[in-house]
């Protein structure tokens, strides 16, 4: 066999392997399970709200979507995870507004959300609510700030840890005030609501979907809520805006990320189906029930209000003086 025949012979040989990876990534997507990190402990507030879109996005998409729970670091051990997977589609981060939130309060990050994730869309915002253990002899969100005022650190009050929205969202709210109460934050929410039943802690401001159930049960006194209008499963709490600070808008939104370089055509598949299941009523009957708000948006309409929502938090972060190593 002359030299010409034998690279004849060896390209013809490197084609044929070369076609299974070929055929492979000409395969539909997607075409084995998708694994969808959720950044904080099962049973949350962010928890909940993933795990039933994500059941209605899998009928969309003809594979299972697989939650794994990462928590951590205010999410930022997910997000971290997430940042650093391969970008073909099979990772995806399910993230709250820490994400925001982080670059202003961490000295030092492993990920940047700007440059290592890329947008898919915002799903979701919950607000939170201010409640109190029922030995607290207040009755509305005024009678709460005059009892603190007059017992300066003399109550305290439960977060799921520190930075995060429920911390940050007390913090405007005592400090608008000029009142003062002792911060313990915590693991994760559960953890502080439990306290916040048993009287460890006094109050918290805490999501709705977390809190509700111990509303209504009498376990926690809602006072009032932070989004700008009352809530359809607590008609009768008033907003903080109504109340004692007008214009008052805090709330933990969620959405949908992929790693960055992730191909154009899998970010458009996604946001189909999580339009989709943010449109399908059963899902919002859902939704509804836990005080979720559903939103929807484009990738690049989310990728404005991540930067919007860093740059806002950012400044309340740097008013409150909260950093963290």
């Amino acid at each position: 066999m002359s030299i010409l025949d034998r690279r004849r012979l060896l390209t013809a040989l490197a084609s044929l392997a070369a076609a299974p990876a070929a055929r492979a990534q000409a395969a539909p997507w997607p075409a084995r399970p998708i694994r969808m990190v959720i950044p904080f402990p099962p049973g949350g507030p962010t928890d909940i709200v993933a795990r039933v879109l994500a059941e209605r996005m899998s009928r969309s998409l003809g594979q299972p979507i697989v939650i794994e729970n990462r928590p951590g670091a205010n999410g930022n051990i997910g997000n971290d995870v997430v940042a650093k997977a391969e970008p073909d589609g099979y990772t995806v981060l399910y993230n709250t507004s820490s994400i925001a939130l982080s670059p202003a309060i961490y000295t030092k990050l492993s990920y940047d959300a700007q440059r290592d994730l890329a947008p898919v869309v915002q799903t979701a915002t919950i607000p939170m609510v201010l409640a109190v253990n029922p030995s607290v002899p207040v009755q509305d969100v005024k009678g709460f700030v005059e009892y603190l005022r007059a017992r300066p650190n003399a109550l305290s009050f439960g977060s799921s840890g520190t930075g995060n929205v429920t911390h940050l969202t007390a913090t405007m709210l005592l400090r608008s005030q000029g009142i003062e109460a002792v911060h313990v934050p915590y693991r994760g929410s559960a953890p502080a609501l439990v306290d916040a039943i048993a009287g460890q802690v006094q109050f918290v401001t805490d999501t709705v979907n977390s809190a509700l159930p111990l509303i209504r049960d009498g376990k926690l006194r809602a006072l009032a809520v932070t989004s700008p209008k009352r809530l359809g499963p607590m008609p009768d709490v008033p907003t903080i805006a109504e109340t004692i600070i007008p214009g008052f808008d805090a709330g933990a939104w969620q959405g949908i990320m992929v790693p960055a370089r992730t191909p154009r055509p899998v970010i458009d598949r996604l946001n189909a189906v999580a339009m989709e299941a943010l449109a399908d009523p059963a899902v919002l009957a859902k939704l509804a029930e836990q005080g979720t708000e559903p939103l929807g948006s484009t990738p690049e309409e989310y990728g404005r209000i991540l930067r919007a929502e860093t740059e806002r938090w950012g400044r309340v972060i740097a008013e409150n003086g909260v950093k963290l190593d």
